[in-house]
C-alpha cells in the first residue's frame, strides 16, 4: 500500500506542476493577478507531494519491501541501514526521484524567500522551474517508476553495489544534486527576464544570491566525491577526468563565470546578454550530465544501467529545453541592451576574459567528453580520450585564467592604468618568481609544470594578500571596525581565491613530487619509500555485516621512531561476490601516507602498493575554502530582503 501512495503522490505532483508551468506563466503575460498568484502554493503543493512519494520510498528500503522492484535491485537484508537509506538514490530510478524532489526544495524555497520580487518575475520564475519538473516527472512516470512492483515478491534483495556502501553514498550525490538542480534557478531567472524584459542590475541581485549557493554546493559536492574516489578506489587518484566527473565539471566551470558575470551585471549593468547566456549554458550543462549518467551512452563508474526508451526520452528533453532557451535567447537578446561602457584595461575587460576562459575550458572538457560518443555512434570505432588530453588542453586554460584572477580584483572599474597596475603588483610578480624557482630547488625537482603551478599559486596569494593591505590601509578607524565595515561578500571573494590559490599548490605538489612502489610484502618485510620505512605486520581474517575481510597492517617509522599504523583490507561482499579495496591512510598537512593491499601470494604474502602524496589534503581543504567564501558571500547583508529600497537604489545609480 506504502507504494502505491508513493505513486499516486508522483501522479498528484505531476499534476500540480503542470499547473504551476503554465497557468502563471500565462498570467504573467495577461496581467491575470489570480493566476499568478497560483505560483506560490503550487510550488508548496508540489514539494508536499514529492517529499511523500519519496518518503514512501525510503520506507520501502527501510521495511526492506522486496515487492518493489527498485527495492530488490538495490538492497538486501545484511545491508546496515544507514546504506539502506542511501540506497534509495543509489540506483536509477531513485536517483531520478533525489532530482525531482531537490528540484522541489528550489522551487519552494523561491516561493518562499521571493516575496520581495515583482508578482510577474515571480510567476515566471516559479512557472519555469514547474515546467522543468513536468519533465523529469513524465520521465519517472513513464519510463522510470520507483515504485514499480515485483510479483511474485523477492526473498531478499541484489544488495548495493559494494563501491557505493560507503558514507560518502550518503553526502556526495545530494550535495552534487543541490549544485546541479540549483542552477536551475538562475536559468529560470533568466528565462523569466528574458519573457518580461527585465534585465537590469536588480535582476542580477536577485539572482546572483541563488546562484552562489548552487555554486557552493556543487564545489563541496565534487570535492566530497573526489576526495570519496581517493580513499575508496585503492589507487590514490582523486580526480580521473572520467566522463561523469566531467558532466559536473562543465556546470562548475560555467557556473564560476557566471557568478563573476552577475557582479559585473549587478554593479556595472554591463554583460547582460553574456550573463543570460552563461545561465542557459550552465543549466543546460546540468541537463547534459543527467542524460549522460541515464541514458546507457557511455561507460563509466558513475553510470547507470538502462534501455534505450530512457535516453531518447531524456534527449528529447535536453533539445527541448536548451533549444527552446536558445532560441528565446536569439529572439530576445538584441533588445537586452550593449551595457555600460568600459576600456580595454579595466576590470571589467579582466572580468570578461577570466570568463571567455572558463568558457573555453568548459568547452574543451565537453569534446574530450563527446568526441569519443560521436565517432562510435558514426560507426568509426571505440576510442578513449583520456587524462593526456585533458592535462595538455585544461592547464594552459587555467594558467592565463589564474593570472588574471590576481590583477582583475586590483583594476579599477571602467578604466585602469598599466603603470599603476604594475606598480601595485611588481612585488607580487617578484616573490611568485623567487617562489617558483626556490622552493623546486629546496626540494630537489625543478620543471616547467611544477615552477608555473607554484609561480601561479603565490601569485594568487600575494596579489589577494595586496589587495586586502590596500583595502585595510590608512584609516583613522580601529583595525577591528575596518574589517567589520567590509562587505561580507567581499571577504568571500577573498576566501575564495585563497582557496583556489590552496587548491592549486596542492595539485601542483602532488603531481610533481608524489612517489609509489608495487612490492611483494610477507611479514616482518620492510618496504622505503619517501624516508619512511614500511613494515608488514601481516593479514587478520574478521567478518563485517555483509562481507569478509582480510586486513592488512603496516608499522610506519623514520628514523627508528614510529609514525603511524596504515590498516589495510581486501573486502568479499557475500551477496554480489564482488571484492573490494579499502585503503589504508593516514592524513596529515604535509603529506599523506598511502597503502593499498592487493592479492594474496605464496607463502603467506601479499602485493602491496605505498604511496607518499605530498600536500594531497591541500586539493581538499582549497575547495572547502572556496565554499566558505561562497558562503560569507550569501551571508552579505545586501542581499537581505530589509535593505531591498536601499540596494536598488544603489543598483540603479550604478547602472547610471
Amino acid at each position: 500500500m506504502i507504494p502505491e501512495i508513493g505513486h499516486f503522490a508522483l501522479i498528484l505532483a505531476l499534476l500540480v506542476s503542470l499547473v504551476l508551468g503554465t497557468l502563471p506563466i500565462i498570467g504573467a503575460a495577461s496581467g491575470n493577478a489570480v493566476w499568478m498568484g497560483l505560483a506560490r502554493p503550487a510550488a508548496r503543493a508540489q514539494f508536499l507531494l514529492i517529499a511523500v512519494a519519496f518518503v514512501c520510498l525510503a520506507y520501502a528500503f527501510a521495511a526492506m519491501d522486496y515487492s518493489v522492484m527498485y527495492v530488490a535491485a538495490n538492497s538486501n537484508s545484511k545491508l546496515p541501514i544507514q546504506f539502506r537509506i542511501a540506497a534509495v538514490w543509489g540506483g536509477h530510478e531513485g536517483s531520478l526521484l533525489l532530482w525531482a524532489m531537490i528540484l522541489s526544495i528550489w522551487t519552494v524555497a523561491v516561493s518562499l524567500f521571493s516575496k520581495h520580487l515583482p508578482d510577474d518575475m515571480r510567476a515566471r520564475i516559479l512557472g519555469v522551474m514547474g515546467l522543468v519538473s513536468v519533465g523529469f516527472l513524465l520521465f519517472m512516470l513513464m519510463v522510470s517508476n520507483p515504485f514499480e512492483r515485483l510479483i511474485p515478491a523477492a526473498l531478499d534483495g541484489r544488495d548495493l553495489n559494494p563501491l557505493l556502501q560507503d558514507p560518502g553514498m550518503i553526502f556526495h550525490p545530494p550535495m552534487l544534486y543541490m549544485g546541479y538542480v540549483g542552477f536551475s534557478v538562475a536559468f529560470a531567472f533568466s528565462i523569466a527576464a528574458l519573457l518580461g524584459g527585465q534585465l537590469d542590475a536588480a535582476w542580477a541581485r536577485w539572482s546572483r544570491p541563488w546562484t552562489t549557493l548552487a555554486w557552493v554546493f556543487l564545489t563541496l559536492g565534487i570535492m566530497a566525491g573526489s576526495n570519496w574516489a581517493y580513499y575508496e578506489l585503492g589507487w590514490g587518484g582523486w580526480w580521473f577526468w572520467d566522463a561523469v566527473e566531467n558532466a559536473s565539471f562543465m556546470p562548475w566551470l560555467v557556473g564560476t563565470a557566471l557568478i563573476h558575470s552577475l557582479a559585473v551585471t549587478e554593479k556595472r549593468g554591463s554583460f547582460k546578454a553574456w550573463t543570460v547566456l552563461l545561465a542557459i549554458c550552465a543549466f543546460s550543462l546540468s541537463l547534459l550530465g543527467t542524460f549522460l549518467v541515464r541514458s546507457g551512452v557511455l561507460t563509466s563508474v558513475h553510470a547507470f544501467a538502462t534501455d534505450p526508451r530512457r535516453g531518447l526520452f531524456i534527449l528529447a528533453f535536453l533539445v527541448v529545453v536548451i533549444g527552446g532557451s536558445l532560441a528565446l535567447f536569439a529572439w530576445r537578446a538584441p533588445t537586452i541592451g550593449r551595457g555600460g561602457k568600459f576600456s580595454v584595461i579595466s576590470r571589467e575587460s579582466f572580468l570578461l576574459a577570466n570568463n571567455v576562459l572558463l568558457a573555453v575550458a568548459a568547452i574543451s572538457v565537453l569534446l574530450g567528453t563527446l568526441y569519443p560518443l560521436f565517432l562510435d555512434a558514426l560507426g568509426f570505432g571505440k576510442i578513449s580520450v583520456g587524462p593526456p588530453y585533458f592535462d595538455s588542453v585544461f592547464a594552459p586554460l587555467m594558467a592565463p585564467a589564474l593570472f588574471l584572477m590576481g590583477i582583475g580584483p586590483i583594476a579599477r572599474w571602467k578604466n585602469a592604468s598599466l603603470p599603476e597596475l604594475a606598480k601595485r603588483l611588481r612585488w607580487a610578480f617578484g616573490v611568485s618568481i623567487a617562489t617558483a624557482i626556490i622552493l623546486p630547488l629546496l626540494l630537489g625537482n625543478l620543471t616547467p609544470m611544477i615552477g608555473l603551478g607554484l609561480f601561479l599559486a603565490v601569485w594568487v596569494f600575494a596579489t589577494t594578500a595586496n589587495l586586502v593591505y590596500q583595502r585595510l590601509r590608512g584609516s583613522d578607524q580601529a583595525l577591528i571596525t575596518r574589517i567589520k565595515s567590509t562587505p561580507r561578500s567581499w571577504w568571500g571573494m577573498v576566501a575564495a581565491h585563497l582557496g583556489i590559490a590552496v587548491f592549486t599548490v596542492g595539485v601542483t605538489i602532488v603531481k610533481g613530487y608524489e612517489s609509489e612502489i608495487a612490492v611483494r610484502m610477507a611479514p616482518g618485510d620492510v618496504a622505503h619509500l619517501a624516508g619512511f620505512d614500511f613494515t608488514f605486520v601481516g593479514v587478520d581474517e574478521i567478518q563485517g555485516p555483509n562481507y569478509s575481510a582480510s586486513r592488512g597492517q603496516l608499522r610506519v617509522t623514520k628514523n627508528g621512531v614510529e609514525r603511524t599504523v596504515l590498516t589495510s583490507e581486501k573486502r568479499l561482499y557475500t551477496v554480489t561476490n564482488m571484492p573490494m579495496t579499502e585503503a589504508g591512510i593516514s592524513p596529515a598537512v604535509i603529506h599523506d601516507l598511502y597503502a593499498s593491499l592487493g592479492e594474496p601470494l605464496t607463502d603467506g604474502a601479499w602485493s602491496v602498493r605505498i604511496y607518499h602524496k605530498p600536500m594531497v589534503e591541500w586539493i581538499w581543504f582549497g575547495c572547502l575554502m572556496m565554499g566558505f567564501g561562497g558562503i560569507l558571500a550569501l551571508s552579505d547583508r545586501r542581499y537581505r530582503i530589509k535593505k531591498r529600497s536601499k540596494d536598488e537604489a544603489l543598483a540603479n545609480e550604478a547602472v547610471a
